[in-house]
């Protein structure tokens, strides 16, 4: 029996959502849990397989996460024309470092490996080569990325596509690991991509912890946080 904690908030598509995955996976047993401080603590719980935010509010679990865990990051799994990739970092305060960024392309690559995929990563900047010199922060952006791009490299020997600000080249590429410019950055994509533009999302995967936790926007549709149940329930089985 796989069993499943979920945080249930003001959004309740997250109920719905429980309901339908039960009849799907006879297997699968769900806990409720409408307290975020009892979430931060099922994330650790060692009956617990597998840990889903749902519609709780995230700051607090984060928080509670980062006091024992400090390196943790997270990636969106997105679905998108045919096309599955992560991005990160997608937390506001992740990703403005190189380590930080290489420790980030270190653990996308080892989940698709985990998940029987080739890694095909891109590393994404503010602007486009020619655009240098026309401003310290975009200046600053493709040094970086590039300082990225070598070190992802040479830590992993994966060859890296640096796409400077072409996302879009990135997708069309079927580049299935992108490595934004910092967290900030990243979840605008992520919330342009999921929540403006409904590109399906599996929610956020959390490295850095051993436990499987799957951060989710407060906002998703029953299909969406259907995704997610599904997706702790392949990782819980591996």
């Amino acid at each position: 029996m796989i069993t499943i904690a979920v945080g249930v908030g003001e959004n309740k598509n997250i109920l719905e959502a429980c309901d339908i995955f039960k009849t799907q996976k006879p297997d699968v047993n769900i806990e409720l849990i409408e307290n975020d401080e009892k979430l931060a603590k099922s994330i650790s719980d060692k009956n617990i397989n597998a840990t889903i935010r749902g519609s709780l509010a995230a700051s607090n679990v984060l928080k509670q996460l980062k006091e024992s865990y400090p390196k943790i990051s997270r990636a969106t799994y997105i679905h998108g024309e045919g096309h599955e990739f992560i991005i990160s970092s997608v937390g506001i305060d992740e990703g403005n470092t190189l380590k930080e960024k290489l420790n980030i392309a270190i653990h996308c690559i080892d989940f698709m490996k985990k998940l029987k995929k080739t890694p095909k990563i891109a590393t994404l900047s503010y602007a486009r080569p020619g655009d240098y010199g026309r401003s310290k922060e975009i200046n600053q952006s493709l040094d970086d990325t590039e300082k990225l791009s070598k070190l992802i490299e040479k830590h992993t020997n994966q060859k890296i596509e640096n796409q400077c600000v072409l996302i879009d080249q990135a997708i069309k590429n079927k580049c299935n690991i992108l490595i934004a410019p910092n967290g900030i950055v990243g979840n605008t994509i992520f919330r342009t991509l999921v929540l403006l533009n409904s590109w399906p999302s599996f929610g956020a995967i959390t490295f850095g912890i051993n436990e499987i936790y799957i951060d989710t926007s407060r906002d998703q549709s029953t299909e969406g946080y259907l995704r997610s149940l599904e997706l702790a329930y392949k990782l819980a089985k591996l």
